[in-house]
């Protein structure tokens, strides 16, 4: 899974990126301080997984990972070349989602490149260039593909696409809040990774006094919701410069360090819970002496297609699943108690994989 983190500049994305990531991108009070895009690589805590290679005895645990991709901060006109410019939207068009750190605290210390905070504003913005970039990449396949048009039924039809398209992003409107005739304009549309047609994930940055309550009470994180809620996706709040405090702790004291700040989960957890629900992502889990290892799949991947990601061998040569559930594991303490039980299930090519079943593929090729 890829993330892109994109905002304004000084809205604490950098701060952001670094503490998810402890990549020490460099962070500081005035704009366009990160110029290449920072990338960090995060593995995705899953305390199954310790579980399991406690039971198995495992020389090796390989979590799930998410790849963030951090772009310098972006501001009005960024599609026509100001500030940095609209290259650096070209480094976010492979993500599977975007980030999108809005500021939502207040520090006369913080430059705002605006002059105030207001998120709605600064969404906008954000939204209007990632809207303009989208635009041009389809002004260019448009005049590409127009050119074999003439004669091409197949090829006309997908011109007149991309210019409803077009068309619909002109009035100010994301691709992805477009209605479709079929299916196969839709998966058109999904391969031309455009930059508005991307699942967003809001992350409200706040002060440290507003976390208590999850921002609840605040207006400025209400906005963010609200606009949230009517665009289907997803939000979280989130204390950047405390995150940052959290990143340098060990396990035991992050722990302490959450619970007296009143929180249940860092943000890096909420994060990583938004992210598998906007893009539709479960973990199957593999153990074993060698290694215990979890594995990312879309909701509603059937037994072959999981064994896939493993490797293709396991998929073309697909038998069936022996499947366990990891709790029911746990509970037994051993697999072969758990088969006793008639816990282990033997599952073929039509299941749907769950989140937590732990898997054993047979296959022959």
């Amino acid at each position: 899974m890829r993330l892109g983190i994109v905002g304004l500049p000084n809205v604490g994305k950098s701060t952001l990126f670094n503490s998810l990531t402890k990549a020490g991108a460099e962070s500081a009070n005035y704009p366009f301080c990160t110029i290449d895009p920072n990338i960090g690589v995060v593995a995705v805590p899953d305390p199954r997984l310790k579980q399991l290679a406690a039971l198995y005895d495992s020389e090796k645990i390989t979590p799930a990972t998410i790849e963030f991709v951090d772009i310098a901060g972006l501001v009005k006109g960024a599609s026509k070349g100001e500030g940095l410019g609209n290259q650096f939207l070209s480094n976010i068009r492979e993500v599977d989602a975007i980030i999108h750190v809005v500021r939502c605290f207040e520090d006369g210390n913080v430059i705002h490149v605006d002059g105030s905070v207001d998120p709605l504003r600064d969404i906008e913005t954000i939204d209007l260039e990632l809207i303009f970039s989208d635009i041009e990449i389809l002004e260019r396949r448009i005049a590409k593909t127009a050119k074999g048009a003439f004669n091409n039924k197949e090829l006309a039809k997908e011109v007149d696409l991309l210019k409803r398209i077009k068309a619909h992003l002109e009035e100010g409107k994301l691709a992805k809040s477009m209605e479709f005739a079929d299916e196969d304009e839709f998966a058109f549309v999904d391969s031309l990774n455009l930059l508005t047609w991307k699942p967003v994930i809001f992350a409200a940055n706040v002060a440290e006094d507003q976390l208590a309550d999850d921002g609840a009470s605040d207006p400025n994180v209400q906005k963010v919701q609200d606009l949230a809620k009517a665009n289907a996706s997803e939000v979280f709040v989130i204390c950047a410069q405390i995150e940052q405090e959290i990143a340098e702790l060990d396990e035991d004291e992050k722990a302490m360090f959450l619970e007296d700040l009143g929180l249940k989960e860092s943000g890096l957890d909420k994060l990583i819970a938004a992210s598998y629900r906007i893009l539709g992502l479960i973990s199957y889990l593999t153990a074993g002496v060698t290694e215990t290892r979890a594995w990312t799949i879309k909701v509603g991947t059937k037994a072959p297609q999981a064994a896939g990601k493993i490797h293709s061998d396991f998929e073309r040569g697909f038998i069936r699943a022996e499947v366990v559930n990891y709790q029911d594991l746990l509970d037994c303490k051993t697999y072969p108690a758990a088969k006793e039980k008639g816990l282990v299930r033997s599952e073929g090519k039509e299941y749907v994989v769950k989140d937590g079943d732990v898997i054993l593929f047979r296959f022959n090729v």
